[in-house]
C-alpha cells in the first residue's frame, strides 16, 4: 500500500545525510519530523481501522462455522426421520457455508498479515521520529553553540585589529556567515571548552584504572 511505501522511505532516511547536504539543516529535520507526525497519524489511524476489519471477518468467519453446524445437525436429522431429500438439501447449505468459511479462513489470515505489517511501521516510525526529534534538539543546540562562539571568535579578532572602523564592518559581515565557518574559526582561536577539560581528565583516569586492573591481573598470574 502507499503508505507503507511512504512511511518506509521515511524510516530508510539518513538524517545525517540529509542535514549534511542542507542549507538550512533545522529547517530540513523540522519538515523530517512534520512529515513523520503526518505519517504517524494516518498509520494510527489505519491500524485501527485494520484490526477492526479483522474482528469483524473473524465473526463472519465464526457465523459460517456455526452455520455449518447447523446444516449438518439438521440433514442427520432428515435422514433420521428417513426424508432424503431434505438431508441432501441441509448437506448442500453445510458444504456451501464451508466454503464461506474457508474463505473467511484465508481472509482472516491475510487481514492478521496486514495488521502486523501496520503495527511494525508504526513501532519504526515511532522510533525514527524520536531519532529525528532528538537530532533536531541536538541540532537547534549545537547552532546556538556556534553563534555564540563565532561572535566570541569575531570579537577576539576585532579586538587584535589597528583599525576599529575596518574592524567593525568584518565583524559585521561574519557573524552573518554560516555556522560551520564560525566553529572553524573557532577552532583556529584554538580554545577549549569547560567540558573538553573535563572529559580530557576523566579519560585520563579512565587510562590509569584500566592500567591498574592489567597490571593486577599480571601479578596475581605471577
Amino acid at each position: 500500500m502507499a503508505l507503507l511505501e511512504r512511511v518506509a522511505t521515511l524510516v530508510r532516511a539518513n538524517l545525517n545525510d540529509l542535514i549534511d547536504k542542507a542549507e538550512d539543516p533545522e529547517k530540513v529535520i523540522k519538515q523530517i519530523i512534520l512529515d513523520m507526525e503526518n505519517q504517524l497519524l494516518q498509520v494510527k489511524t489505519q491500524v485501527a481501522i485494520a484490526i477492526a476489519d479483522q474482528h469483524l471477518l473473524e465473526k463472519k468467519q465464526k457465523e459460517n462455522e456455526e452455520k455449518v453446524t447447523e446444516w449438518q445437525r439438521k440433514a442427520e436429522l432428515a435422514v433420521g426421520k428417513k426424508q432424503d431429500d431434505l438431508a441432501r438439501g441441509a448437506l448442500e447449505r453445510s458444504i456451501s457455508y464451508k466454503q464461506m468459511t474457508e474463505s473467511f479462513t484465508q481472509q482472516v489470515a491475510d487481514q492478521k498479515t496486514q495488521v502486523d505489517n501496520l503495527k511494525s511501521a508504526l513501532h519504526k516510525l515511532e522510533q525514527k521520529l524520536a531519532e529525528a526529534q532528538n537530532r533536531c534538539d541536538l541540532l537547534i543546540a549545537q547552532q546556538r553553540r556556534a553563534r555564540v562562539v563565532g561572535k566570541a571568535t569575531d570579537a577576539h579578532m576585532k579586538m587584535t585589529d589597528g583599525s576599529a572602523s575596518a574592524g567593525f564592518d568584518r565583524m559585521k559581515n561574519k557573524i552573518q556567515r554560516n555556522d560551520a565557518i564560525s566553529l572553524a574559526k573557532a577552532e583556529v582561536v584554538g580554545t577549549d571548552t569547560l567540558d573538553d577539560k573535563f572529559e580530557r581528565l576523566e579519560k585520563e583516569d579512565e587510562i590509569e584504572r584500566l592500567l591498574l586492573e592489567i597490571k593486577s591481573r599480571h601479578a596475581l598470574n605471577a
